[in-house]
């Protein structure tokens, strides 16, 4: 006769326990990525619907990418590297002569002051993203540039340094009006 060897049986109880405390560990030590994207402040709600108020042609820069990748800016083509200067030299011009820290030409052609300058960005459906985010990117510079100079002048430190009430007061002076039409 012949003799048959049972096999030893794993105890396979605890496998669970095992995978779900894996499971756990694996949760809480994975980082999730967030979503990045470009921060923008949308304007207040308008519950009257007439809160859009008329502004002057020359209060307004625009600039359109199109579906070939060129830059217009007020109708004319410009290099990517001629934006923030031509956005500053904009936004500083001083049409009106109200603004008493800036230095611009008072061009009849560009803004009244920082706080009437639009700035328009318009874009094809085949615009690149690469071609968009650097435009952006050159704009904010322009801004950054600005408040960073009025900033030294004013306060005699860099933006960095400034306290949130200086912060605030550079804001206002140099207020940021993106407008992004569809």
């Amino acid at each position: 006769m012949r003799h048959h060897r049972n096999s030893e049986k794993v105890n396979a109880g605890s496998m669970a326990d095992i995978a779900f405390l894996l499971l756990i560990f694996f949760l809480v030590t994975t980082t999730i990525s967030t979503d990045a994207g470009i921060h923008r402040n949308l304007p207040a709600f308008c519950p009257t619907n007439d809160c859009a108020s008329p502004t002057k042609e020359q209060n307004v820069l625009r600039i359109v990418l199109n579906n070939d990748n060129d830059i217009l800016m007020n109708d004319e083509l410009v290099n990517i590297n001629e934006i923030s200067k031509q956005v500053s030299s904009f936004i500083t011009n001083n049409g009106d002569q109200s603004c008493k820290y800036c230095l611009g030409e008072q061009l009849s052609t560009a803004s009244d002051n920082p706080e009437k300058a639009i700035i328009s960005l318009q874009h094809d459906r085949q615009t690149s993203y690469e071609l968009f985010i650097q435009v952006q990117n050159e704009i904010l510079q322009a801004y950054y540039e600005l408040r960073n100079d009025y900033a030294e002048t004013k306060f005699q430190k860099s933006i960095e340094d400034l306290s949130a009430s200086q912060i605030l007061d550079v804001k206002r002076a140099y207020p940021m009006n993106l407008s992004e039409p569809k």
